[in-house]
């Protein structure tokens, strides 16, 4: 009896153990027919990704959007003003305007403006005002005043304000930039001035002047050089992309940067950079930077006087006397600074170029002559 229960018992754990191999070894083949159909799965998504990553590493995205789908990407902008309410399009201007006018201002010139500003069709020209002397409220009586954006900064040049506020993403959709000064006085439509520079292809130009002195014998330095300042340039869309990045942040009359100009042209400088002399405007010659107005009061209270006028000094009838004004003209300054400036840009051109060892100037020897 022992013997025939020990052969049942061993029969029951063979066949125990029997299942439980069987299904172990049946589990194990779908198990592992599994583990492999995932493997080859995330061998696919990741040859996917690294394919998507090696993709989208070809492709250019602007430093800090790679966090963002490409689509929600705006690269530019521009500056044209919208509405707070009842977004819809005002008949007669169905396309934002074309072209960008900046001048810097000051108050004393307000007539002057006023008329250049009154040249410049509204459909084609976005108006951008940069107000030197911190005066903004006073032109508000002009029709133009509310479609035009003011910019203020005290004793700052039109340079200084362009470097800040003219960024090429900020005017990329304007085909035309005309950086221009305030005591200019124009006989011709600005879009005839543009008729003519698209004509010619000129990337970078200036109007003749009536003070442009005759230049003997044949010249062969690059256009604008040593006749006329840059008291009215247009610039093209790709021309202001590469000036503005010539323009230095402390050297804020830009002298100096006229000479380089033709690196800019988008092609041969003596063909894409030149002066539209058959529209010409008339330089007005007005003291404009450097020229302050102060009254006695504050030029006794300014920091840089030393020798200070005390109240007991002065009568009860002198006290309540009104202050006289007085104009400040530091124009001579304003000259000496731009010279200064000139050279030290002239020489951070020079070191840029010995730096530089990947660049090869197209002009050679010419550029700074």
């Amino acid at each position: 009896m022992s013997d025939s229960k020990s052969r049942a018992c061993l029969c029951s754990l063979f066949v125990v153990a029997s299942l439980f191999y069987g299904a172990y070894f049946i589990g194990s083949g779908f198990i592992a027919k599994e583990y492999n159909d995932r493997l080859s799965r995330w061998e696919v998504i990741n040859m996917l990704q690294n394919s998507k990553s090696a993709m989208c590493k070809v492709r250019c995205r602007p430093p800090g959007s790679e966090a963002l789908p490409e689509g929600i990407v705006v690269k530019t902008s521009n500056l044209e003003m919208r509405p707070l309410w009842n977004d819809t399009v005002k008949p007669g201007n169905l396309e934002p305007s074309a072209n960008l006018i900046a001048i810097a201002v000051g108050i004393k010139q307000k007539e002057i403006v006023d008329r250049i500003i009154k040249k410049f069709p509204a459909r084609d020209f976005v108006v951008m005002l940069f107000h030197y002397d911190g005066v903004v409220d006073e032109w508000r009586d002009l029709e133009w005043n509310d479609r035009a954006i003011h910019l203020s900064a005290v004793n700052q040049t039109k340079w200084w304000f362009a470097k800040r506020f003219l960024h090429p993403d900020i005017v990329a959709e304007y085909k035309y930039i005309f950086l221009w000064d305030e005591d200019l006085a124009i006989l011709l439509s600005p879009t005839c001035i543009i008729k003519s520079q698209h004509a010619k292809g000129t990337q970078d130009c200036t109007e003749g002047y009536t003070s442009l002195k005759a230049v003997e014998g044949v010249s062969t330095a690059p256009p604008c050089i040593g006749w006329v300042e840059m008291m009215a340039p247009v610039f093209s869309r790709a021309a202001w992309r590469c000036a503005w990045y010539m323009i230095q942040n402390d050297l804020i009359h830009a002298w100096g940067l006229d000479k380089q100009l033709g690196y800019c042209a988008q092609g041969d400088r003596m063909k894409n950079v030149g002066v539209v002399d058959a529209q010409y405007i008339v330089h007005l010659g007005l003291p404009t930077l450097g020229v302050v107005a102060k009254t006695e009061a504050s030029i006794h209270r300014s920091p840089l006087n030393i020798t200070r006028t005390r109240t007991e000094h002065f009568s009860k009838r002198e006290a309540s006397a009104p202050s006289e004004s007085h104009e400040v003209d530091n124009r001579p300054e304003v000259r000496r600074q731009s010279f200064i400036e000139m050279q030290m840009f002239r020489k951070r051109w020079e070191n840029a170029v010995k730096k530089d060892k990947c660049w090869i100037d197209p002009y050679q020897q010419s550029s700074l002559n």
